[in-house]
């Protein structure tokens, strides 16, 4: 009777951890802090600069993930995901990969910084995007 009874508790506790293991996948793919962005104009200023390093049109929160591959379709991969930050991997084939933390303050601003492989060139940036306006 006690050996079955512990059969039951062990078929328990690997059931609890892949069931634990799943929720927390679930979690690491979850891009929905960027839903919460406003939709509109955005200026993306590079840290500790005056003027705006580039104006980007919000529709798809997703683009922020992928910057310096704009246009590009790369596979993604949500490494963390929290009530307030994201970090993706992505691979563009061909074209480079990169690594992008998205850290959000609020609704209408964000700070990013990517780091990676473009065109055969490292690059790594960090900027401020504060939504300006609507598109």
């Amino acid at each position: 009777m006690t050996l079955k009874l512990s059969q039951y508790c062990l078929a328990g506790a690997i059931l609890l951890s892949l069931t634990s293991a799943a929720f927390a996948f679930a979690q690491a793919n979850d891009l929905s802090l960027l839903n919460t962005l406003e939709r509109g104009q955005w200026n993306l200023r590079a840290v500790g600069a005056e003027a705006p390093l580039t104006k980007i049109c919000l529709g798809n929160p997703e683009v922020l993930t992928q910057i310096e591959h704009s246009g590009v379709t790369c596979e993604r991969y949500v490494i963390r995901s929290t009530a307030n930050a994201v970090t993706v991997s992505y691979t563009c084939k061909g074209q480079g990969q990169g690594l992008t933390t998205i850290r959000k303050e609020s609704n209408r601003i964000v700070h990013i910084q990517s780091q990676g492989i473009r065109n055969n060139a490292p690059f790594s940036f960090s900027v401020e995007g504060r939504k300006i306006g609507p598109c």
